[in-house]
């Protein structure tokens, strides 16, 4: 386990944990996931990325696990880990043009389309820069999203050959109607969406534009930009939203974690910086990577680039756990939802019944206990799920009982603190 990898620890009461920076291991027991999906093979052009849960309101056992693939498009699972559907991706436009590529999903519920509510899977379209929306019909993913819907950032398909285009996804729903929030690769930019029926199909009207910055002022004077490509900017992929008080969590993958209202409308807040915030260093074109220079110690002490994966475990009116896919050490820190979100430790998946979990890109958890699933159930992306002895690389997702990673972890599966 990396030396940075801390467990919850039982403190004397939730103001102590509030105040702790951070804690000290207190249990032994490992993280494990229950089980896992198909593997996903590169060499198939198939990559797992994010996963959103459904849980059917009928009969809970029914509930699905809804993925992308990216350019293989979507799969859908039981709570078993068995694929019960795949869509592919949306075909290339022209000859020199991608196909679609599938990023980000998450979940409307009773959206009002064509005289009924039915439940809805918004999915990121990369490739296309647009949406893929799908309506939740007797266990099957049914494509309901407006052609004509347009494209969310880009101005011609030339724009969208060049893939500054729709990345990261998080949905929410308030009075005045069901959102999505967007945001754009190689770019600091994010976009609020209203999604509106339109007889039988879904499409969507862009409300405002948030850019987060790119180049960050340092103590000793200096600007500092991240090290990438050139002509790109930190880019935002895990986005979630805290439904009860409306507040969006953006993952800048190589800054850190931020925090404004849903609606995109104030000044973001840092929650946390990533440990390589301010490290300096030159991007090479021809080996596509940066050399470093030494660490000034600008950044925080807990999230390595690059952050991904985030997902909420609520206990209650804006309280749970804020979870963050910290990709750089295999990690996921633990954040209070409440007050200034301070941090409350992280966990490792390591091997069980089934391999470890390296490289987590999108992750999704529900608090309702589900069969098989004490406690609520927690997804999350495998980005190196090789199989041992094997050279095709893989990726697929790993399933785990939120109780599991409560109990392993010190953390309350009722209220929003550490058990005593």
């Amino acid at each position: 386990m990396p030396s940075r990898l801390l467990t919850l620890t039982a403190l004397a009461s939730a103001t102590a944990l509030l105040a702790a920076p951070a804690a000290q291991a207190a249990h032994d027991e490992p993280v494990t996931a229950i089980l896992e999906t198909p593997a996903l093979f590169d060499e198939d052009g198939a990559d797992a990325d994010d996963p959103a849960i459904w849980i059917d309101p009928d009969d809970p056992a029914d509930s699905l696990v809804i993925t992308t693939a990216k350019e293989a498009g979507l799969y859908v699972y039981d709570l078993a880990g068995n694929e019960l559907q795949h869509i592919d991706p949306r075909p290339a436009p022209g000859e020199d043009d991608a196909p679609g590529r599938y990023n980000n999903v998450d979940l409307i519920s009773d959206f009002k389309l064509d005289g009924e509510k039915v439940d809805l899977a918004v999915a990121s379209d990369r490739g296309m820069d647009n949406l893929g929306i799908f309506k939740i019909e007797d266990g099957e993913l049914v494509d309901v999203t407006d052609p004509d819907a347009g494209w969310i950032f880009s101005g011609s398909q030339e724009e969208i050959n060049g893939e500054h285009t729709a990345y990261g996804l998080a949905t929410f729903q308030n009075r005045s109607g069901a959102y999505a929030l967007v945001s754009r690769n190689a770019e600091s930019e994010v976009a609020l969406l209203k999604l509106k029926a339109d007889g039988d199909q879904v499409t969507w009207q862009k409300v405002r534009t948030l850019h987060l910055p790119a180049d960050f002022d340092l103590p000793h004077g200096d600007s500092w930009k991240p090290c990438d490509d050139t002509g790109q900017d930190p880019q935002v992929e895990g986005i979630v939203v805290d439904k009860a008080t409306g507040t969006a969590y953006l993952g800048q993958e190589l800054v850190g974690i931020w925090k404004i209202g849903a609606d995109l409308k104030g000044d973001p807040e840092l929650v946390d910086t990533a440990i390589e915030f301010g490290l300096p260093g030159t991007y090479d074109p021809e080996t596509d990577e940066c050399t470093y220079g030494p660490d000034p110690g600008y950044g925080g002490d807990v999230l390595h680039t690059d952050i991904e994966g985030l997902t909420i475990y609520s206990t209650g009116r804006g309280t749970g756990y804020l979870l963050a896919s910290s990709q750089g050490d295999d990690s996921f820190a633990v954040y209070n939802l409440r007050g200034d979100n301070n941090y409350l430790g992280s966990f490792a998946i390591q091997s069980g019944e089934v391999d470890s979990t390296q490289h987590s890109d999108g992750a999704d958890v529900v608090n309702t206990s589900l069969p098989g699933y004490p406690g609520g159930l927690l997804v999350v992306q495998d980005g190196d799920n090789t199989p041992e002895g094997t050279e095709e690389s893989s990726t697929n997702f790993k399933f785990l009982a939120w109780q599991d990673v409560a109990e392993s972890s010190g953390l309350d599966l009722r209220t929003n603190c550490t058990r005593r």
